[in-house]
């Protein structure tokens, strides 16, 4: 190797050392370099395919895309339902089942061919290529197969091929609205069939229904001409064979022998209840007159020879009362008013024995009765007996005939209803169109500026993406290694490969040296060693920068190198005038729970799994001020945990209430730092050897992964053990 100096002033005391490329990494300014030299080529073949896209799509005949809605809704309400239906509660519901069914009924081929009879599309070249002859270039790709030939097709199919390439029926999400999109050249022709599809679409519904209550009424008419020749002949049955078994109706369409029992049972019971009234009326009085009390009874009060003795008798007592006054008991007057009352008494009591008698007589004619009455009962029951039989098949007779009768009403009832629906107004569609297609200003397709936009970006990344293809995969030597020597201002050295034999293999491509770990020159490379800070000097650095600050990412250039030392030291240290919270995200070897106040407690684990909160995981360090966040119970759920977006928002949180989150991540070459960039971009690396090349490519690599400032920190295997 030879090296020399450039022809020009000495390099500056400090010159820029050139990032470290590790073996198997890619060289990022290399490359950025390889495509600034293929600028102008990637920029030609994205302004060329940028026109070629241009002038595509100016030469597409646009189209013009127009939009009609339907609503599905039950629209019968509950005025114009049949009687039948009335009592069935609330109108049916349509779920999303019907919604999809109903756009096939859209997309039917009936529907389509009827809206093409009627806006004459037969008769478009748009829909029909053969109208304005036959394409050469769509033939000769019919023949070789891709497409059909248009000539080979019948007009239908060429019509309903494209009427089917410009239609689009789709449901809105979340709702029972049909869209019907239609597109064509002419804007005009876009509205009008996109209007013709759903109204034709409404005119079939109403149709069908139509259809069905018609077809309904025809089959109940010849239904109720079979059911009136029943009805005939299940009555006639009746009416002979109640005249063959004499079984004749009566009143309340009861048989006779059943009337008459009702009636000759009333008869005895009354006759039985005159009878005991006689009986009781006939022995009150008796005993009223034997007693010789006064006798009061309503038999006596309606005698009127009774009643002109208790006259007699009342004038005789005034007057013996009268003369009482002024004569003795001796006095013949007193013994004869006397006599005539004890004569007048006597008669009373025959007069009473005689109306008693004449009570039991009435009895006795009263108990007669009842004997005839019995009998007579007694006859009609045999009577009633024997037409049993004849009754129960008379009533099999009449329930056949009711129910015929029966089934025939409502056959009518049916029937009346079918023939006053039968009306297109009676039978509403299930839909109606609540918003009619107008013809468009703008075309929908194609979209010139996305399209044109989209090809240039493609054609941007494939060049750029060969470009840097080719740079990986080609055989120049890594410009990294060059580079080194170029920011130190000299040139690179000249490398003579020894000569090899023409059949020896082609040997392998060497990874870049390494940079020297000092100042000067190792080797043939200049470098120059990094700053190291202390403890001290990053937290003033911390406090200095305010809000930038605040929040600090702890990371090691591997393990065992006291990261999570220099943590608990940083923290201390920042605590002294602060609120200050140090967060263990080292999920491969946790071992901040070692200080804390209560060791056992949940962690960042348990808070994003949701099992525990923030008054939880946080504790307190044994020997200082520091508020502690451990990782918890991880398990196999490390890469999980780190993967996770609530880390994020964890950070946030502790950031609103601290002045500093430190974040103890662990080594850099267990962890992706691109995940813990987004969470502070300020970092302090933890190495055992600052000089060492090792050092500088985690320097590089936290630098690429987004840290914004990366400070170095010396550890060492005593300060890692305490």
């Amino acid at each position: 190797m030879v090296f020399s100096k450039k022809s020009k002033a000495a390099p500056p005391p400090a010159p820029v050392v050139a990032p470290v490329v590790m073996a198997g990494e890619p060289d990022m300014r290399g490359l950025g370099r390889a495509l600034w030299r293929n600028k102008k080529m990637i920029l030609g073949l994205t302004l060329l395919s940028a026109a070629a896209a241009f002038l595509v799509v100016n030469m597409i005949t646009p189209r013009y895309r127009s939009e009609s809605r339907l609503l599905l809704e039950v629209r019968e309400n509950v005025f114009m339902r049949a009687e039948a239906d009335k009592s069935g509660g609330a109108l049916a519901t349509i779920d999303p089942e019907a919604v999809t069914s109903q756009i096939q009924v859209v997309l039917s081929r009936d529907l389509a061919r009827e809206v093409i009879k009627k806006e004459n599309l037969a008769a478009n070249p748009e829909f029909d290529p053969t109208v304005s002859g036959t394409s050469l270039l769509r033939t000769l790709l019919g023949l070789i197969g891709i497409g059909r030939d248009p000539s080979t097709m019948s007009q239908d199919e060429r019509t309903l091929e494209a009427y089917y390439d410009r239609l689009n029926v789709f449901a809105i999400e979340k709702s029972r609205v049909i869209s019907v999109d239609f597109s064509s050249a002419d804007p005009e022709v876009a509205a009008r069939v996109a209007n013709a599809v759903a109204e034709n679409y409404l005119a079939m519904q109403q149709s069908a229904k139509q259809d069905q209550t018609r077809a309904a009424g025809n089959w109940l008419a010849v239904e109720i001409e079979k059911m009136r020749k029943k009805v005939e002949e299940a009555e006639a049955k009746v009416e002979e064979y109640r005249v063959k078994s004499n079984l004749f109706v009566g009143s309340n369409n009861s048989s006779l022998p059943n009337q008459q029992l009702t009636e000759i049972n009333s008869q005895i019971s009354a006759a039985r209840g005159q009878k005991a009234d006689l009986e009781a009326r006939a022995r009150q009085l008796r005993d009223q007159v034997r007693s010789g009390k006064p006798v009061e009874s309503s038999d006596i009060a309606n005698s009127d020879s009774m009643r002109r003795l208790v006259e007699q008798r009342v004038a005789l007592r005034s007057q013996l009362a009268e003369q009482s006054s002024t004569l003795l008991d001796q006095h013949p007057r007193i013994k004869e008013l006397k006599a005539q009352i004890g004569e007048l008494d006597r008669q009373i009591k025959v007069e009473g024995e005689r109306l008693a008698r004449q009570l039991d007589n009435d009895a006795a004619v009263a108990g007669n009765r009842v004997e005839s009455l019995t009998a007579s009962l007694d006859q009609v029951k045999k009577l009633a007996s024997q037409s049993n039989e004849q009754d129960v098949q008379l009533r099999a007779f009449e329930r056949e005939a009711k129910t015929q009768r029966d089934l025939l009403e409502s056959y009518l009832v049916k029937y009346r209803e079918a023939s006053a629906r039968d009306n297109i107004n009676a039978a509403p569609p299930e839909a109606r169109i609540i918003s009619r297609a107008t013809p468009a200003i703008k075309p929908a397709y194609p979209k010139k500026l996305p399209t044109v936009l989209i090809v240039a970006f493609a054609a941007f990344a494939l060049s750029a993406g060969f470009t840097v293809t080719g740079v990986l995969l080609g055989p120049a030597p890594s410009s990294s290694y060059a580079y080194g020597y170029a920011s130190a201002g000299y040139d690179a050295p000249a490398y003579e490969p020894p000569a090899m034999p023409a059949t020896a293999p082609v040997p392998p491509r060497v990874a870049s040296p390494p940079l020297a770990p000092a100042a000067g020159f190792d080797g043939g490379v200049a470098v120059m060693s990094l700053p190291v800070s202390t403890v001290e000097q990053i937290a003033r650095n911390l406090r200095a920068a305010g809000d930038a600050g605040r929040r600090v990412t702890v990371v090691g250039t591997m393990r065992n190198v006291g990261t999570t030392y220099a943590a608990i030291t940083l923290a201390r240290a920042l605590a002294k005038d602060a609120n200050v919270v140090l967060v263990d995200l080292a999920f491969g070897a946790p071992n901040l729970s070692i200080i804390s106040t209560d060791p056992k407690a949940p962690g960042i684990a348990e808070l994003v799994q949701g099992t525990a909160s923030f008054g939880d995981i946080i504790t307190r360090d044994q020997y200082s001020n520091v508020h502690l966040v451990a990782t918890g119970n991880v398990g196999n759920d490390g890469a999980t945990l780190a993967a996770s977006p609530m880390l994020a928002t964890v950070i946030e949180a502790l950031v609103r209430s601290y002045d500093h989150v430190v974040l103890d991540v662990g080594s850099a070459a267990d962890v992706a730092v691109e995940r813990f960039a987004p969470l502070a971009t300020r970092a302090v690396l933890v190495a055992a050897d600052p000089p060492h090349p090792a050092t500088r490519a985690a320097r590089e690599r936290l630098m690429m992964a987004g840290f914004a400032d990366v400070t170095l920190l010396a550890g060492s295997a005593q300060s890692a053990a305490a």
